[in-house]
């Protein structure tokens, strides 16, 4: 398991319910196609696992 996750937002927050789009601001993706660096734990993996059909992740 890595320490670390690359999350990048790929398809638009626009047409998503409200709770994803709110999980997804938490995560620090704003916009299309930004990448953060998030620790790997249950939060961040759980969080990314409800929003996984807007982002790709790549463990680093």
């Amino acid at each position: 398991m890595a320490d670390k996750l690359k999350i990048t937002l790929v398809k638009s927050t626009i047409g998503a319910i409200p709770k994803h789009r709110k999980t997804v601001a938490a995560l620090g993706l704003t916009k299309m196609h930004k990448t953060v660096e998030m620790p790997d734990n249950a939060c961040v993996r759980g969080m990314v696992k409800q929003v996984c059909h807007l982002v790709k992740v790549e463990e680093v």
